[in-house]
């Protein structure tokens, strides 16, 4: 079933025809499309019945592609060539990114435009042209599980994306072959996929600590109409940060040090991302490092140490949180 059918002033829709669209999340880490059938919303999934698709591309010496989980196997074996957490180029110079981006360096192209270019074997592409790759697969499998053209999307970003970040987007999904409805802030949908539009009204705030960015939104509803109060902030803190302090803190512990070799860095990363979405069903966690043949690594993280690791993290979305109150001008205590 169509997620909407659209009649146009002065244009009549034939009986049965419809209109076909989708909602896309467009995540750092992850990404996913949406539908809504019968009412209710679902995901949509790929022809292996995978719903999630990692929002990492590689390319390939023959100048093709490819995008998602065959991708982020490949991020310690070929680091230069597979591109990942690409989000937090959008929008972005290389200036900006050189600051945000950590350890995790892509060797960047001087061009005569404002937008960087990365250097791939397969040529150089810009951060719009990796993320419309993401957006070309998830769009297939919408028209692939809808069985027919997508009339348009909306494509969920940051709250806190400024203006350059949401061109960006739209530039991405337009060379992917979309039309881009509008842009959804992330809190405001976060917040209408919770069904906090159908509870009672009230100010309601929405915390969303994603791979890359962190929002905070507060939200007043009134008879089903949400009424954006306040938005803050951080486009590059969330959990690739998160990641980040974790592979710091094996370095410290394995006795590693320097970054130059690019595969061990991915590794370091992967190893971090493993550990800490084990530890929130495991009080500790083993990890491995291997560094050659005859070199490896095995530790224990806790979950506690984590906690110690990613907890000046955590305090920097607290200013954000404060300064969302103060400018919705509201305390805590009004809120529901």
């Amino acid at each position: 079933m169509a997620l909407l059918q659209i009649s146009e002033p002065g244009k009549a829709t034939a009986p049965h025809q419809h209109r076909l669209a989708a909602g896309i999340d467009l995540g750092t880490t992850n990404s996913l499309v949406a539908t809504v059938r019968s009412g209710m919303p679902n995901t949509l999934q790929d022809d292996q019945g995978r719903y999630i698709l990692p929002s990492v591309v590689r390319y390939q010496a023959d100048g093709t592609c490819v995008v998602g989980d065959a991708a982020k196997k490949a991020t310690t074996e070929d680091p230069m060539n597979t591109i990942s957490s690409v989000k937090r180029f959008m929008g972005r110079g290389i200036a900006d990114i050189t600051v945000s981006s950590g350890d995790i360096q892509y060797e960047f192209v001087e061009t005569h435009s404002a937008v960087p270019r990365i250097k791939t074997v397969a040529g150089n592409v810009s951060a719009i042209e990796v993320s419309s790759e993401i957006l070309k697969q998830l769009k297939q499998r919408a028209e692939q599980a809808l069985g027919g053209e997508l009339t348009g999307v909306v494509v969920t970003v940051p709250a806190y994306f400024d203006d350059a970040q949401r061109q960006a987007t739209k530039d991405a999904a337009r060379l992917a072959g979309l039309n881009v409805l509008r842009l959804l802030n992330e809190p405001t949908a976060a917040a209408v996929a919770y069904g906090l539009d159908k509870k009672a009204e009230g100010v309601h705030v929405i915390y969303d600590l994603g791979g890359g960015t962190f929002d905070v939104s507060i939200l007043r509803l009134n008879r089903g109409v949400f009424e954006v109060m306040s938005t803050a902030g951080n486009s590059t803190l969330g959990g690739d940060d998160f990641d980040r302090a974790i592979a710091q803190w094996i370095k410290q512990q394995a006795g590693i040090t320097g970054s130059a070799d690019q595969s061990l860095v991915r590794q370091l990363m992967q190893k971090a991302c493993d550990a800490k979405e084990a530890l929130t069903v495991s009080d500790s966690v083993t990890i491995e490092i291997v560094r050659g043949e005859n070199q490896q690594w095995q530790g224990i993280l806790t979950r506690d140490i984590l906690n110690a690791i990613i907890d000046p993290l955590i305090k920097q979305t607290l200013l954000p949180c404060k300064r969302a109150l103060r400018d919705a001008g509201i305390n805590r205590d009004e809120i529901t």
